[in-house]
Order: structure tokens, then sequence, then C-alpha cells
């Protein structure tokens, strides 16, 4: 028995570590002035000048299945249907900033 519990924490452990993910060190503040050099002409406010109902708001990005910052940096690397990639344009560490940024901005509404 005294050898089981040991062994049941180092799975536990492992386990943990194993499908945590990881934090982003990303700069919410960098991430607002790359948005509005680069994603603003478009969703401006969290808005989607494109398709009107994929906002950048909480319930929408939610709906989507976009409420994360994986499936943003995701989004915003490889493009995807009218929205173009920013792999050439931005540095990964830009674009983590922007999710950040997205993120953050969605979650408090988009106030400015």
């Amino acid at each position: 028995m005294k050898k089981i519990i040991p062994v049941l924490l180092l799975g536990i452990a492992i386990f943990t570590f194993a499908f945590s993910s990881p934090a982003l060190a990303a700069d919410a503040g960098s991430g607002a002035a790359i948005f509005k050099a680069n994603c603003a002409s478009c969703h401006a406010g969290g808005k989607n000048l494109v398709n009107a109902a994929k906002t950048l708001k909480k319930a929408d990005l939610e709906k989507y299945g976009m409420y994360s910052a994986e499936a943003i940096i995701a989004q915003v690397t490889k493009g995807k249907g009218a929205m173009p990639a920013f792999s050439r344009r931005l540095k990964p560490a830009q674009i983590e900033d922007v999710a950040a940024y997205v993120l953050q901005q969605a979650d408090n509404g988009w106030e400015k």
C-alpha cells in the first residue's frame, strides 16, 4: 500500500503537466498596438465587417470555438475564409500578443 501512493501521486503529476496548456507570456498592451495597425480595419471595436455574425465578442468567440489563445493564434497565423494569414507579416510573439489583447477585450466587452 505504501508503494501505491507515491506511484499514484507521480502519475497524477505527470498527467497534470502533460495535459495542461502552457501559459503564454503574451503582452496585451503590445497586442493593442499590433491589432490597431493590422486588424482594426475589419475588427474595430470587436466587430467583423466581413461577416457581422462572427464578431470578436466573447459570446461569439465561445459560440464558434475561438475563445482561447490557441484558436486565435491559429486563425491569425493561418487565416481562414476571407481572413488573410498574418504569418508572413507578424512574428509569432506578435500574434500571441494580439491573441492576448483580443481575449482581454472580449472579457471586458470591447470597452475602449
